[in-house]
């Protein structure tokens, strides 16, 4: 059956349309100096015994009786083979969570990058919009709440000041790649990063999806909606919609993006219409379309995303897709194509398919690939765009199993022995040169350019147990588990197969144990993807196979 058959009867395995929020545990929070008022020398040991946000967490002890006086099996002892050492990870990762919190006036608004006191700060002393999104759910999957919350508070107040880049305003709707707390005598304040201060100068993209996105999720697992009927997150939502949903020369639905402007935020060939930008896009506009009130102004919005929805759907099925199929009809084009009926829509050259994707691509699978434009097309397989495709049903129920059959046939090269790939394959020699400016971080099957990233455990698992393959979640994770902890935590790793820790990867990452963490919850109880994952919509009128791709 083609994968683009959008009249495919197969239900998802799993209907998330029934995701109840489970009660929340009582929460309070106990005035804590922020992480900035911390000396370079505190000891990674856990705090003593005074309140906690997370002190209704388990010690290694009292992990059996708090799941059975809980009902949630959410840090309870893995059913491993290996028992103690897999308990004593888990425990390890909730333990170094907790550590990364900072504090703001006495309240948690996030946590910080990393906290590795081996290497200079930077900006990993900052709080990440993209690298809290895992955080978050962690903190909701567990019962806490109040820390998502004061998150979601804090971003949003920061998108509305005013920002401006050498006398030139950025976007009101923007929201700040990372934030940190300042102390000026005895007051402290929140000092937003939109891009100025990044490497490259790049404004993220990402934030404003990741926003929503995280909202929702809180939404749904609180079951509380007065957060976001605050005039000011509809607002925020609002201004975030504006800047994307505004109309210019543009010809396609898809959003226009430059390079460095999301997770892989160095220059990586990325720019104009990558996958990744493309899925959170589509998943956002899902979000609003539930989370904005029914008055005039949030009809409005909603007319302006379902017509968007359906365009960006159509596109993207139709022309991101790529499985055996599709590419033996691309290695037959004919170029330079004019009119209505040219089959050849983007005039991508036949000569310009890499000798690598006729070996990688498997008579059976397919993948979203990464990017799509004007005689160019990135045939690269991104991780994180492919499975928010899957968690957020822009890929059709057929698409999706395609993807998931893909990952199982080519498992060493994506998943090796560290998952997960960012992308795949490196680029390497000459072409690393032009396309990277020859950046040092990215050199082959390092950082970005093809190195392993745990953080990305968490959208494995959700799309495992989403597309009903919970065992390649289960395998993943079961990986990860040998080396993460002993390797201190690290955010990348290097190698072909994911074999070294990354030459300038940070300890204590705060984001790869957050996925990790979130992983090890959603597979343990697959309802709590609930609060994440959306549905098929049986309702839209159906999206037919594109002609222009038929043989």
């Amino acid at each position: 059956m083609d994968p683009t058959d959008q009249t495919d009867s197969d239900p998802c395995p799993l209907d998330f349309s029934t995701f109840e929020a489970r009660p929340i545990s009582a929460f309070h929070i106990e005035r804590r100096m922020s992480y900035d008022q911390r000396t370079s020398s505190e000891p990674s040991a856990a705090p003593g015994p005074s309140r906690h946000p997370f002190s209704n967490l388990p010690s290694i002890a009292e992990d059996q009786e708090y799941s059975s006086a809980s009902g949630s099996s959410c840090a309870s002892t893995p059913r491993a083979s290996d028992g103690g050492e897999t308990h004593s990870v888990l425990a390890e990762g909730w333990e170094a969570l907790k550590r990364s919190l900072v504090y703001f006036r006495g309240k948690p608004v996030g946590t910080i990058a990393a906290l590795d006191h081996t290497e200079e700060a930077l900006n990993y002393n900052q709080v990440f919009v993209r690298d809290f999104v895992p955080s978050g759910l962690a903190f909701l999957m567990s019962g806490e709440p109040e820390i998502v919350k004061n998150f979601l508070l804090k971003t949003l107040r920061l998108q509305a000041r005013e920002k401006k880049f050498d006398h030139f305003k950025l976007g009101e709707g923007a929201m700040p790649a990372s934030f940190k707390v300042l102390h000026k005598k005895d007051e402290e304040e929140l000092q937003a990063d939109f891009g100025e201060s990044a490497i490259g100068r790049v404004a993220p993209v990402d934030s404003g999806f990741w926003w929503i996105i995280l909202l929702r999720a809180y939404t749904k697992s609180t079951g509380d909606r007065s957060l976001v009927e605050m005039p000011e997150c509809q607002k925020g939502m609002r201004l975030i919609l504006t800047l994307c949903l505004s109309e210019g020369f543009n010809t396609f639905p898809t959003l226009l993006c430059p390079d460095g402007c999301c997770m892989i935020d160095r220059r990586m060939g990325i720019y104009g219409y990558p996958i990744e930008i493309q899925a959170l896009f589509f998943m956002a506009l899902k979000c609003a379309l539930v989370l904005l009130n029914h008055d005039d102004e949030g009809k409005e919005f909603a007319d302006r995303i379902a017509k968007r929805l359906h365009a960006l759907t159509y596109h993207m099925r139709s022309y991101f897709w790529l499985d055996f199929r599709q590419l033996n009809d691309i290695y037959r084009y004919k170029t330079e194509q004019y009119s209505h009926t040219a089959v050849n829509k983007f005039n991508v050259m036949p000569d310009s398919l890499p000798d690598w994707l006729f070996d990688f691509m498997p008579t059976r699978g397919g993948y979203f690939i990464g990017n799509v434009s004007p005689a160019r097309m990135d045939f690269r397989w991104f991780c994180l765009g492919n499975c928010l495709a899957i968690v957020s049903s822009l890929a059709t129920p057929a698409q999706s199993a395609a993807i998931m059959d893909l990952l199982e046939e080519r498992w060493t090269e994506l998943v090796g022995e560290m998952p997960l790939k960012v992308c795949y394959p490196a680029i390497e020699s000459h072409e690393w040169r032009v396309v990277t400016g020859g950046d040092p971080k990215n050199t082959r099957w390092s950082y970005h350019n093809g190195g392993s990233w745990p953080v990305l455990l968490w959208l494995l698992a959700a799309a495992s147990i989403k597309t009903g393959r919970p065992h390649m979640g289960r395998r993943a994770i079961e990986l990860a588990e040998r080396r993460l902890s002993k390797d201190n935590w690290p955010e990348y790793y290097d190698g072909k197969i994911g074999r070294y820790v990354g030459k300038q990867a940070r300890k204590f990452q705060t984001w790869s144990i957050a996925g990790y963490l979130v992983a090890k919850m959603v597979l343990e109880d697959p309802s709590r993807l609930g609060m994440i994952a959306q549905e098929e919509d049986r309702q839209a009128r159906p999206l037919r196979r594109m002609t222009t791709w038929s043989t």
